[in-house]
């Protein structure tokens, strides 16, 4: 009787659909995808402008991704096409000013200002959708920004207190603020087209939006003069990093709240810092990997809802 009881006092258990399970497994291939981006991109980008690699990446993009959703379009996919465009130009501006920074900076950087993203995506979350932050969401995207200034700032407490951040790292995050604004915006401009359509659209615009700015370093590049890293990392780009992601990206983000999608960010920095070190021997100093673990809990404690 008494355990008759103590069972009904307890709360249900609550599942979880089958498709967020689905959606948090896309995001840790989207994490895993999006760091080896870092490791590659660095070394083609001294070879290639940003804005021709860009353009090159969203060309192969779009055609693997048309191909696939070619028998779903239809004429109403494409009724306010601006919204692609804002998209697309988004996500192709983070891109470009990527490459900028990787010339700058090295690629352990670049993925701890990454790491950032799901902060500012929970604040355009609640601009554009009103989606509230938990104080448990809170706590975490605090424990990944401080985790974050630590590992790009490489463990010096002179340079936190001085900010001396250096410019490649400045630039990117005003790239990583442009996909941060992505991210729920995709959920206010989707007007229910299948998720492989709108990555289409998606791409396309930002295809014309990088061809527009882009275009004379596009023409000014000798495509044949080109090393064998640059097109490694074109295909890599294209197929794994723009059409996957992309597709990734936009299943989980229609299915969990933006801060959670963007918090599989923070598993970015150890993957990068793992390849780094496996494939190049380049290891960070050991004061870092505090500020990757503080990643790393940030995003456990997430997940935790």
């Amino acid at each position: 009787m008494r355990d008759d009881i103590a069972a009904a006092a307890r709360p249900p258990a609550v599942a979880i659909p089958r498709g967020a399970w689905a959606a948090h497994g896309a995001m840790l291939l989207f994490a895993a995808l999006i760091s080896v981006s870092f490791s590659l991109g660095q070394r083609a980008a001294p070879h290639i402008a940003p804005e021709a690699l860009t353009f090159a990446r969203f060309l192969l993009a779009a055609l693997v991704i048309g191909a696939l959703a070619a028998r779903r379009l239809t004429p109403a996919h494409f009724a306010s096409p601006w919204r692609y465009g804002v998209l697309g130009g988004l996500l192709g501006g983070y891109f470009v000013l990527m490459f900028v920074a990787l010339r700058l900076t090295d690629s352990v950087s670049t993925s701890a200002v990454f790491t950032l993203i799901p902060a500012m995506s929970a604040l355009f979350g609640w601009i554009l959708l009103r989606e509230v932050t938990t104080p448990r969401m809170a706590l975490s995207l605090s424990l990944a920004g401080m985790g974050a200034v630590w590992v790009i700032f490489r463990a010096d407490i002179g340079a936190i207190l001085g900010f001396d951040i250096g410019g490649g790292e400045a630039i990117f995050l005003v790239g990583c603020a442009m996909h941060a604004f992505y991210t729920p915006l995709v959920r206010r401009l989707n007007r229910g087209e299948p998720v492989i359509v709108f990555t289409f659209g998606t791409l396309m615009g930002g295809l014309v939006a990088i061809g527009l700015w882009g275009a004379p370093q596009t023409l000014a590049t000798d495509w044949a003069a080109l090393p064998p890293v640059v097109w490694a990392a074109i295909l890599y780009l294209g197929i794994f990093t723009t059409a996957g992601t992309f597709y990734l990206l936009q299943f989980a983000t229609m299915r969990l709240k933006s801060g959670t999608v963007m918090a599989y960010g923070y598993l970015v920095p150890s993957f990068v810092i793992l390849l780094e070190g496996v494939f190049a021997g380049q290891w960070v100093a050991a004061p870092v990997w505090l500020g990757v673990a503080a990643t790393v809990g940030a995003l456990m404690l997430l997940l935790r809802d």
